[in-house]
């Protein structure tokens, strides 16, 4: 299939899921992942009339920065080194994966003006994945009320990979009642009005639950091309 069929398809399916969900008038914003793509892939992406791009490497994001000349918002969506602050958030919209104070602090030194962020969660426990816990997601975002250029638009998660609909559902819903939690405590910089979730396996069920921000690489461009 072509990028353009996906898109038509994945566009239907995220209209069905907000349907289902009662959230048609809600915003479902699709970043179109383009980090294991090549440049040719991303202008057709855009061609589409998807400004939102991801992408998880500094390489990659320069490497699309300097050929791509529309406007386009930009998701940094992969871990981010402490020492590559100051290589990359001037280039960058959005952080998705906020994690640590050591990062929060650079951001905060290096940033000319404020960064939206995501705090990255491991809602699911999984030693594999990236995030805090639940709990040190809420003392981290106390301790960042000081930090006036570093901007919590919300939180962001991968479910676990399994086929089991039940597991991937419980991550979400976890995730969308910790944002509720957070957001009730109305810590400045900290809104935490947003939610990144969902990939190419699982958006319908993040939209179902509250999506705000949804991640899909393999589903809309495939890989490697």
């Amino acid at each position: 299939m072509t990028i353009k069929q996906n898109y038509e398809r994945i566009s239907e399916q995220i209209r069905s899921a907000k349907s289902r969900s009662n959230r048609d008038d809600d915003q479902v914003t699709l970043i179109a992942v383009t980090k294991e793509v090549s440049v040719h892939v991303a202008k057709e992406v855009l061609e589409l009339g998807i400004n939102q791009l991801g992408e998880n490497r500094f390489e990659g994001l320069q490497d699309k920065q300097d050929h791509i000349n529309t406007d386009v918002v930009w998701h940094f969506i992969g871990s981010l080194q402490t020492r590559k602050v100051k290589d990359i958030i001037h280039r960058i919209d959005y952080l998705h994966s906020l994690d640590r104070m050591s990062l929060a602090n650079e951001i905060q030194k290096r940033a000319n003006e404020p960064l939206k962020c995501f705090i990255q969660v491991n809602i699911s426990g999984e030693e594999s994945k990236h995030g805090l816990s639940p709990e040190e997601a809420i003392n981290f975002a106390r301790q960042l009320a000081e930090l006036d250029r570093v901007y919590v638009v919300g939180l962001m998660t991968m479910a676990p990979y399994t086929e089991d609909q039940q597991v991937i559902r419980n991550s979400f819903k976890g995730l969308k009642d910790l944002q509720t939690k957070i957001k009730k405590l109305e810590i400045a910089n900290v809104p935490c009005n947003e939610l990144s979730m969902g990939m190419s396996n699982d958006f319908e069920i993040a939209i179902e639950e509250g999506a705000t921000f949804i991640r899909i690489g393999t589903d809309l461009v495939g890989k490697g091309r």
